[in-house]
């Protein structure tokens, strides 16, 4: 990053019509695979538990996922670094995978590419996680209603960095 810029805050990123508007995701151009009800987005950040297992997150500061870890735990999420180099990240010990992680996880926020995600959004059903979280650019239609099949809440391409502000 240039000497003397910041990064924007997580909110600031949006396009100043979505924040100036508080348009939903469903009223966003180009966001035709929405499935974030709101029900499901506030039951997820309020009710299903504080334990986020962040898949793709490592400890490179320039990613989305170290910001986004960064917000939900200044929101009370215990976060929980999920990546190959399983590298400690904001304090957490990181894992290689889902299946390493040695204690429940409520929610599984994913940031890896849409042809990636099925296949964790699978291995969070399968270890009985609450949730499964899509970020952003995230889409995978048949891993959506599998999960959602399996019993699962779950949001796509949305990002709770933003969405968890907004419930205050």
């Amino acid at each position: 990053m240039p000497r003397g810029r910041r990064p924007l805050p997580i909110a600031a990123a949006r396009p100043a019509q979505w924040r100036e508007t508080g348009a939903a995701a469903s009223e966003r151009p180009g966001r035709q695979h929405v499935h974030s009800e709101t029900d499901s987005v506030r039951r997820i950040l309020n009710d299903l538990g504080d334990t986020w297992a962040i898949v793709g997150l490592s400890s490179n500061e320039r990613r989305a996922a170290y910001g986004v870890a960064k917000v939900l735990q200044r929101y009370g999420k215990r976060i929980v670094p999920v990546h190959p180099k399983a590298e400690r990240v904001h304090g957490e010990q990181g894992y290689p995978s889902l299946d390493a992680v040695p204690f429940d996880i409520d929610v599984v926020d994913v940031f890896v590419n849409s042809a990636l995600a099925g296949a964790v959004a699978d291995q969070a059903v399968a270890r009985g996680a609450g949730a499964v979280w899509f970020q952003l650019g995230v889409i995978d239609e048949a891993a959506y209603e599998r999960t959602r099949a399996a019993g699962l809440d779950m949001v796509m391409d949305r990002c709770p960095a933003i969405e968890i502000p907004l419930l205050d």
